[in-house]
């Protein structure tokens, strides 16, 4: 308890950091036996969800919001998952899902397990929905960032055209930095998963440490660069494969 009332949290128009000494639990809705916490969502706004939710051993969920499409990222612990058709998976710490909209499927945990759920309403376009993706981070190759390898990125999620969202991990040796300060159109929602350093997002820099959560609206500018002894990794959400004048 802080007695003072202080806390690294900043919530702005552009962005957000929310530490965990700032985090509140919650029940959710469509979850059993679960405790969350929604860092990220319309209510601040973005255009996404990003939630942590905490699964005690049987908890569950049937599946997202009509027209939602879903990732779910396994911090720790164990979870069965279901799709249509009758396919089953066990997703283990590092391991990964992208749900598609509309199709419903059943997510259980085996054991107390701790996830990173990002959600968005699907954009849709003149192809197909994109087909579910299972996998586990490990197994996903990471390949040096413009060229440098002490700054590695992960791409989770299939990149062609049907997906309206990507799914990246990554890490960086302590001291390497994003080559340039972006501003863009996509808009992100992060979680330290390793580490330490500092961000800048908008004309602020914050420290920041393992399980921070950070929001980053479309053009907000943005840098980020390790400190520490150790590398520093986080998992990030961004909207990609969209005209940015549709609806």
């Amino acid at each position: 308890m802080d007695v003072f009332g202080t806390t690294r949290s900043r919530v702005t128009a552009q962005h957000a950091l929310i530490t965990p000494d700032a985090w509140v639990w919650q029940d959710l809705p469509g979850w059993r036996g679960a405790k969350g916490v929604v860092h990220i969502s319309p209510q601040m706004g973005a255009r996404f969800a990003q939630t942590s939710v905490a699964l005690e051993p049987g908890g569950f969920t049937a599946g997202a919001a009509d027209g939602v499409e879903r990732v779910v990222w396994v911090r720790a612990g164990q979870v069965s998952l279901k799709l249509p058709g009758g396919a089953s998976y066990k997703l283990e710490a590092e391991g990964f899902a992208y749900l598609p909209p509309d199709r419903p499927h059943e997510l259980k945990a085996i054991a107390a397990s701790n996830l990173v759920v990002f959600e968005k309403r699907y954009q849709k376009a003149a192809f197909e929905l994109p087909d579910a993706v299972v996998g586990k981070t490990t197994d996903v190759q990471g390949a040096p960032f413009m060229g440098d390898s002490a700054a590695r990125l992960q791409t989770l999620l299939p990149t062609d055209e049907r997906f309206d969202l990507a799914m990246n991990v990554f890490t960086y040796d302590p001291g390497a930095t994003l080559p340039q300060v972006e501003i863009h159109v996509m808009e992100h929602g992060l979680v330290m998963l390793d580490g330490m350093g500092v961000y800048r997002l908008g004309e602020s820099w914050y420290p920041v440490s393992q399980d921070d959560i950070i929001w980053m609206a479309a053009y907000c500018p943005q840098w980020f660069v390790a400190m520490g002894k150790t590398p520093a990794r986080y998992l990030y959400y961004k909207d990609v494969n969209r005209d940015p004048l549709a609806s």
